[in-house]
């Protein structure tokens, strides 16, 4: 518990303060101040020094100084935010954290060459974009390399798992059936039943599309993805137009669902879905491996 005679330096409050801020003026630091006056408490000192800003050379030198001044600058002469951070290189919080006190600049209507060098510069943007995103993909597919049989197997059973259709306690569908749009998604599914060994006449395909589409020219390009005979298809399923749904899955590149289904399946069905909760167990048991 402070005494009083540790009070009593400071009984003389305004006289202390006169010569504190002389000092001060007279360029020197809190501590130099302190150590000279003896003040022990910083709650005192900072009421002896109050109002008075502290010497240049006692300021931390700050990196962003020079940034704030520019981006200051850039502002009166009318520049957005967008044009700061794209010229300095600092985030928009930054600077309107610096220009906020400043009078925003008037809205131009931009001219026919700024609207055209707007338009070529977001046209560069998007390419580079494209070409990021095409790197990556293919430094992906570069990854993998080729594949094994087992690697086959598991991508096979994972993919019908996620794709084809499962058999439900209240209804049982003991077949294999898989429906998609992607030509790719089907290849790698016949690519899978060569390697499981099922012939390919025991595989049946039909198309499922909407009557707006080019059915015929959707025909042809289904025969040609899984290089099968027209009598492998069955009748085409053609799907009636809601005029109240908005469709997008529309244009050219449109051509439907195909459906792959095997015969006499249902050994085969039993057996993806054994291999399946193989997938699903080794997993489980490496998981359980990893944290023990």
């Amino acid at each position: 518990m402070p005494t009083a005679h540790s009070h009593s330096k400071y009984v003389d409050f305004e006289g202390l303060r006169e010569r504190a801020v002389a000092l001060r003026r007279a360029g020197l630091s809190r501590r130099q101040i302190r150590d000279r006056l003896h003040v022990d408490n910083n709650d005192i000192l900072n009421r002896l020094l109050e109002g008075e800003p502290p010497p240049e050379w006692t300021k931390r030198p700050n990196a962003k100084d020079d940034l704030r001044d520019r981006a200051r600058e850039l502002r009166l002469q009318g520049w957005t935010y967008d044009q700061i951070q794209a010229e300095l290189g600092c985030s928009k919080s930054s600077i309107s954290l610096w220009v906020r006190d400043l009078p925003k600049p008037e809205r131009h209507e931009p001219t026919g060459q700024a609207k055209l060098a707007a338009r070529k510069r977001w046209e560069h943007e998007l390419a580079v974009r494209d070409e990021e995103r095409q790197q990556t993909k293919a430094a992906a597919a570069r990854e993998i390399g080729m594949m094994s049989t087992r690697e086959l197997l598991i991508a096979g059973v994972a993919l019908y798992w996620a794709e084809g259709t499962k058999d439900k306690p209240h209804a049982r569908r003991e077949r294999v059936t898989l429906v998609n749009s992607d030509p790719n998604v089907i290849r790698l599914s016949l690519a899978w039943l060569d390697l499981l060994q099922v012939e390919r006449g025991r595989i049946r395909f039909h198309l499922m599309i909407h009557e707006s589409a080019d059915i015929e020219a959707a025909e042809r390009y289904w025969a040609g993805v899984v290089q099968a005979d027209p009598s492998a298809f069955g009748k085409t399923t053609v799907k009636r137009h809601n005029p109240k749904t908005v469709r997008k899955n529309t244009g050219d590149n449109y051509r439907g669902c195909l459906a792959l289904t095997v015969r006499q399946s249902a050994e085969l069905y039993r057996r993806i879905e054994g291999a399946w909760y193989g997938i699903v167990g080794a997993v489980a048991a490496a998981d359980l491996a990893n944290r023990t």
